[in-house]
């Protein structure tokens, strides 16, 4: 039951990371289509309207930022990070499941220590009210949030990895080097 709600978690991380990919495909060709109306009302005209979409620059960043730290998780379990292989394969079995552990409860100490920080942030933007600097002012704490969240459900794979490694020496998703030669 455990295992069905953290992979429905890191499929969940996943699809929201495709989501907001398919945002910044969105926002981004809704400015080129401006720009390309402009362009023709101007060869008639004389002059561009100047549409613009407002802060489409600053929007589809927020965007990128919360497509890449939410799909971590999702990455991490379908084995799609960079992995430590090469360091790996040179080991004994016995060696690489000892290995294997410590790189993923380094990798979860690490993402825990930056989401601890980043919904420390989140909560100090909120706090203060914090507003992006663009033409439309967004609130700072909800494109930071995705980022906090992303770097939450990594750490948590992290240590999924790790007690699956304990358990039986393996990690059939991310198995970070093991029967990969």
């Amino acid at each position: 039951m455990m295992r069905k709600a953290l992979d429905c978690l890191y499929t969940a991380s996943g699809v929201a990371a495709a989501f907001f990919l398919v945002a910044i495909f969105v926002i981004v060709l809704a400015q080129v289509g401006a720009n390309s109306i402009d362009y023709v009302i101007s060869m008639f005209a004389g002059r561009p309207l100047g549409l613009v979409v407002p802060s489409y620059a600053e929007i589809a960043g927020f965007f990128l930022a919360a497509a890449s730290f939410l799909a971590l998780p999702y990455a991490m379990r379908h084995g799609s990070h960079i992995r430590v292989t090469l360091v790996l394969m040179t080991l004994p079995e016995a060696a690489r499941r000892v290995a294997a552990v410590l790189v993923c409860a380094v990798g979860a100490m690490t993402s825990a220590y930056f989401a601890y920080y980043a919904w420390q942030l989140v909560i100090e933007s909120h706090e203060f009210g914090d507003l992006s600097p663009g033409l439309v002012a967004v609130p700072l704490w909800i494109p930071q949030m995705p980022i906090a969240i992303g770097a939450s459900i990594l750490a948590i794979c992290l240590v999924d990895s790790a007690i699956r490694f304990i358990q039986d020496g393996s990690d059939a998703a991310c198995d970070l080097g093991a029967g990969s030669e």
